[in-house]
């Protein structure tokens, strides 16, 4: 019984393709694991490599690849003009019968969580004023929407809805949820296609060194905070963790950036001259909008 060339084999082989490109021939060691894979199923399918075959060497040149090309297009496999990192499994396997797990597309690389308005519900579900879906960051017209709203914590995300005073001029808020290990990746690439609007990017997170790190790793151009005198007095050590201290050295280098004037200025002071922070569960509906950079 003959099997499929594994992921690690067909990488070889690409490379070597891509080689042959710029030379006439290449030599590979025949002591890794591999090439000894590609040595045994170039036997099961009687292609010849004994004049390949230099000592602890096996060269390859244009006539052998063409030779294996030509088994693995009888035998549906992929190309070996075509890579499969960065493709679905979907993808991959419209190319052939080969799956590379360890370069795929990860099946939620592009979802991302998203809080809309209420729409028609059928009769057996209860209606709510939001509702919340998985989906694709691609599929989102993102001309249709002022404003993207960043929510850092999923508990709060649930809970917002865009009807505050701080952004009730902008009439098509985009609230999305900042992800975690389901939904980061997708949250990550909309966010930096967003930023070629020019629109305005609000974070929604808690006030602490590790939240304005993450606003301002994601490109935010705002942050939603509470008043600066009621935080000064709200804002406590128990939510300023010690193991953020390395956050911190970041954000001194952010705040040195800052003119003297900026507002972010003040609120960073809490952080890194108070050491004091707060949740963002905390906060309430007094928010307002205030410029990262």
């Amino acid at each position: 019984m003959t099997r499929p060339l594994s992921p690690s084999a067909y990488r070889l082989l690409r490379g070597v393709e891509e080689t042959l490109h710029r030379v006439p021939a290449v030599e590979k060691p025949r002591s890794g694991k591999a090439l000894q894979e590609i040595e045994a199923w170039c036997a099961q399918y009687d292609i010849d490599l004994t004049v390949y075959r230099q000592g602890n060497t096996l060269r390859f040149d244009r006539r052998l690849l063409g030779e294996i090309s030509e088994v693995l297009e009888s035998l549906g496999h992929p190309p070996l003009n075509i890579a499969l990192s960065g493709r679905t499994t979907t993808q991959q396997a419209e190319q052939g019968g080969i799956e590379a797990k360890s370069v795929r597309e990860r099946p939620r690389a592009r979802r991302i969580l998203v809080s809309l308005p209420g729409l028609s519900r059928p009769p057996w579900l209860a209606s709510e004023s939001r509702e919340y879906r998985d989906l694709d960051w691609q599929s989102l017209d993102l001309r249709g929407f002022d404003i993207l709203i960043q929510v850092e914590n999923l508990d709060s995300f649930y809970a917002f809805t865009p009807d505050i005073e701080a952004i009730d001029r902008f009439r098509q808020p985009l609230v999305i949820y900042r992800g975690d290990r389901h939904y980061g990746g997708g949250f990550a690439v909309l966010a930096e296609t967003w930023t070629a609007t020019g629109k305005p990017h609000v974070y929604l997170g808690d006030f602490d060194a590790a939240g304005m790190t993450f606003a301002i790793a994601s490109q935010a151009t705002h942050l939603l905070l509470p008043p600066l005198e009621w935080l000064i007095h709200h804002a406590t050590t128990d939510h300023l963790p010690a193991t953020q201290m390395k956050a911190q050295a970041s954000l001194l280098e952010h705040r040195a950036a800052l003119s003297s004037d900026h507002p972010l200025r003040d609120y960073l002071a809490i952080i890194l001259d108070r050491q004091r922070g707060l949740r963002q569960q905390w906060f309430g509906k007094q928010v307002r909008m205030v410029p990262v950079s």
